[in-house]
C-alpha cells in the first residue's frame, strides 16, 4: 500500500500555482491586461512554472529516490507499442480542435463559413487578399493544417515541456495512490485553477472571464484525462507534450472557419466550449470501452511502491 508523498504534492502545487500569478502580476497591475506589451513573454514565462516548481521539489523538497528520469517520465516509454501513443498524442488532440468548430456549428453556437470569409479578411490584413481575390483559400487553409500537423507538436514542444514535466510528469503519478480516476481528475482541476491568472484576465473565455476559469477547469481535467493516459501507458511525459503541442498548434482553427465578423463565444463554442466536451468525453469513451483505460499495469506503479518504501525508511 502507498501513500501520498504530501510534502512533495504541497511543494509542487503551492510553487506551481504561486509562480504563475508572480508571472502575471505586471499584466494585473498594468491598465492594458492582455493588451501590454509584456502579456506574451510573461504567458511564456508562466508555462515554465510548473517545470520549475517541479524541478526544485525534486532537488531539494522531496527527491525521489529512484532518480529523476524514472520519477518524472523523461524516458521514451516503456512496451514495444511506445511508439504508438505517440502517434496517438501527435494526431487525435488535433483532430478534435480542428473538427470542434464544425461540431459547435451543429448546435448553432459557431458561424461557420466554408467559403471562409474570416480567413480572407486575414489575409487582405496581411495584404495579400487581392492576389487571392477570386481564387479559392481552402488549399492554404490545408496548407496551413498540414503544417500545424506535422511541424506544430515539434515547434511548441519547449514551451508545453514546461508543463507537462509538471503536470503529466511530476503530479499525475504522485496522485496514482489515490487510484488512476482520482489521479487524473484531481492533476486536471490543478491544471484548470493554475491558469487562472491569464483567464481572468480574459484569454481563451474574453466574454465571461470569471466563468472562463470554471470552463478551463474542466477543459483541462477532459484534456488531462487523454494526455494522462499516454503517460501512465507508456511511463513517459514525452507523448503528453506531443499532444499538448498538437493542441496548441491547432488553436486557431477555431476561429479559422468563422463568419468574417462573426464572434466565436468559446464558453459554448470550439474545443474549449460546451458543444467541445462532447469530442473529449468521446475520445475518453473510446479509451474505456476498449480497456486501454485505466491502464491494466502503468509502469510507475511499482515505481511509486518502491518509492514509497523508500521514504518509510
Amino acid at each position: 500500500m502507498t501513500s501520498l508523498n504530501w510534502r512533495g504534492l504541497g511543494g509542487f502545487v503551492g510553487l506551481s500555482v504561486g509562480l504563475a500569478w508572480l508571472c502575471c502580476a505586471p499584466l494585473w497591475l498594468s491598465e492594458t491586461g492582455l493588451a501590454d506589451p509584456l502579456a506574451l513573454p510573461l504567458m511564456l514565462a508562466m508555462m515554465f512554472t510548473p517545470a520549475l516548481a517541479t524541478l526544485i521539489v525534486i532537488r531539494w523538497i522531496s527527491p525521489p529516490p529512484e532518480g529523476i528520469v524514472k520519477a518524472t517520465g523523461l524516458g521514451i516509454g516503456k512496451g514495444r507499442r511506445w511508439g504508438w501513443y505517440w502517434l496517438f498524442a501527435w494526431t487525435v488532440p488535433g483532430l478534435v480542435m480542428v473538427v470542434s468548430p464544425f461540431f459547435s456549428a451543429l448546435f448553432g453556437v459557431y458561424d461557420l463559413d466554408l467559403s471562409l470569409s474570416g480567413f480572407r479578411t486575414l489575409l487582405n490584413a496581411a495584404g495579400a487578399g487581392e492576389s487571392l481575390a477570386n481564387v479559392s483559400v481552402w488549399p492554404i487553409v490545408i496548407a496551413q493544417l498540414g503544417v500545424a500537423l506535422v511541424a506544430g507538436p515539434l515547434l511548441n514542444a519547449v514551451p508545453v515541456f514546461g508543463e507537462e514535466w509538471g503536470w503529466r510528469g511530476y503530479l499525475l503519478p504522485q496522485l496514482l495512490p489515490l487510484g488512476q480516476w482520482p489521479a487524473l481528475i484531481i492533476s486536471g482541476v490543478i491544471w484548470g485553477v493554475w491558469h487562472a491568472p491569464i483567464i481572468l484576465l480574459g484569454y481563451n473565455y474574453p466574454t465571461n472571464p470569471a466563468l472562463g476559469v470554471v470552463m478551463m477547469t474542466v477543459f483541462c481535467v477532459l484534456v488531462g484525462i487523454v494526455l494522462g493516459w499516454t503517460r501512465l501507458a507508456t511511463g513517459s511525459v514525452w507523448p503528453a507534450v506531443i499532444g499538448h503541442g498538437s493542441i496548441n498548434a491547432f488553436g486557431g482553427a477555431l476561429t479559422l472557419f468563422a463568419r468574417e465578423g462573426a464572434t466565436v463565444d468559446t464558453i459554448w463554442a470550439t474545443a474549449l466550449g460546451i458543444t467541445g466536451w462532447p469530442l473529449w468525453l468521446a475520445v475518453i469513451a473510446v479509451l474505456g470501452l476498449s480497456r486501454q483505460l485505466p491502464v491494466a499495469d502503468p509502469p510507475d506503479r511499482q515505481r511509486l511502491v518502491v518509492a514509497s518504501a523508500a521514504h518509510r525508511l
